[in-house]
């Protein structure tokens, strides 16, 4: 079987944590702040993880994570 090639958006964006589940960062974050709360904006820095919808096929585009 050939080598499998990282979609390299995708690993600039997740990382694993050490259970093996896949954290990423929260969106709406970049512009228009002015219009969010305080609040929102605070929930906004945590980290999230990946729902488990969506794990399998980050893990075919992610092979060596």
């Amino acid at each position: 079987m050939p080598k499998l090639k990282t979609k390299r958006a995708a690993a600039k964006r997740f990382k694993v944590t050490g259970t093996g589940k896949l954290k990423r960062n929260k969106a709406n974050k970049s512009h228009i702040l002015t219009n969010k709360t305080t609040k929102r904006k605070r929930n906004l820095r945590k980290a999230a993880m990946t729902d488990k919808t969506n794990e399998k096929n980050m893990k075919k585009i992610l092979p060596y994570l």
